[in-house]
């Protein structure tokens, strides 16, 4: 597994899903698309680890699971210590988006150029 790779493509997600949750916090149209930004931000964070890491399927997928769930991990808890969302959601939630990181990393890996590919 390229760890320098999972922690970048981890900490940029991480920007992005908590820049997404104080955006909610503020508008209401925002808060209304945390599930599928978020879900969508995890899934790209899977790509791109995927695209830079050029590892095999196995850490491919791994890593994105990891980065996806993660950040959607540390974006969940931001919303819900401003109260936005149920402590509920944080298990449920960093579920649903790591599944969406494991079908970027798929998805990542099947796009990745064949000669960056390995394994």
């Amino acid at each position: 597994m390229d760890t320098r790779t999972l922690a970048r493509v981890t900490l940029v997600a991480t920007a992005a899903q908590v820049g997404m949750v104080v955006a909610g916090h503020f508008s209401p149209a925002v808060a209304a698309a945390f599930a599928l930004g978020g879900m969508g931000i995890s899934l790209v964070a899977g790509v791109f680890y995927a695209r830079l890491a050029r590892a095999g399927w196995a850490m491919s997928l791994v890593g994105g699971v990891l980065a996806g769930g993660a950040c959607a991990f540390l974006g969940i808890g931001a919303s819900v210590l401003l109260g936005d969302v149920p402590p509920s959601l944080l298990a449920f939630g960093t579920a649903g988006s790591a599944v969406a990181g494991l079908i970027g990393g798929a998805a990542g890996k099947a796009t990745a150029p064949r000669s960056t590919v390995t394994g």
